[in-house]
């Protein structure tokens, strides 16, 4: 999901259907990782995730009440990742052992991942595309590459009054041309990418971009989907 609100809901309280999406014919025990919270305890932050999953009869539990976290992340069926601070967050993973232990799962087990703003930077391959402040330094920028390409969360286009410094259609085409062959899917608010069986889909009402260096910016409709692997190539 590329944020934790959409214009004037309340904590995740646009996604409901999104959630009920990712949550389907799987365990109703999600356990929650709070590690992107800088400013307000993880207590507070379970408190105020756990609503919105309740409200789809899901359970929310946060890792940091157990004393293993790897062993918690293998026991998972549901793994929900809250925004925050990417840096911070990718950093905490990395320290508790996390960052293999949550791939591996995605990948052999089949644990479902649900992620918002900086959970949703992390599932990509690096955290280079996020907008986020560097407030601490990660052991590496590489993160858990759930998806192939790159994702930019609460993608704003143009600029805002009074603003004289590069847009974010700028900043992701400074990346694209530096890192050539890689491409950057965003995402505005309140829109999410659901990914099964190699294919994504863009859930919510609003379309999401493709930045692809030297090509033009194209768009991904919602209820389109596409290979993951050809993130420029939609089929159907």
């Amino acid at each position: 999901m590329s944020s934790s609100r959409k214009d004037a809901l309340g904590y995740l309280e646009h996604a409901s259907d999104q959630l009920r999406t990712v949550l389907d014919g799987t365990s109703r025990r999600v356990l929650f990782i709070p590690y992107a919270a800088v400013s307000f305890s993880y207590d507070a932050y379970e408190t105020l995730a756990a609503p919105p999953f309740e409200a789809v009869d899901a359970q929310l539990t946060s890792i940091h009440h157990h004393n293993d976290p790897v062993a918690a992340v293998r026991e998972a069926d549901v793994i929900a990742v809250g925004g925050g601070n990417s840096f911070a967050l990718l950093s905490r993973l990395y320290g508790a052992g996390l960052v293999d232990e949550i791939r591996r799962r995605m990948t052999e087990a089949g644990t479902r991942y649900i992620g918002w703003s900086a959970g949703t930077n992390v599932a990509t391959p690096t955290i280079r595309t996020t907008n986020d402040m560097p407030i601490v330094e990660p052991p590496s920028f590489s993160a858990l590459g759930l998806v192939p390409f790159q994702i930019n969360p609460h993608f704003i286009p143009g600029k805002p009054q009074g603003h004289n410094g590069e847009s974010r259609e700028e900043r992701l085409a400074e990346f694209t041309v530096i890192n050539p062959g890689e491409e950057v899917l965003a995402l505005v608010e309140g829109s999410a990418l659901h990914v099964t069986d190699g294919h994504g889909e863009i859930l919510g009402e609003r379309k999401a971009l493709v930045f692809t260096g030297g090509a033009p910016v194209r768009d991904i409709r919602p209820g389109q989907r596409f290979e993951l692997g050809e993130l420029s190539g939609p089929v159907g």
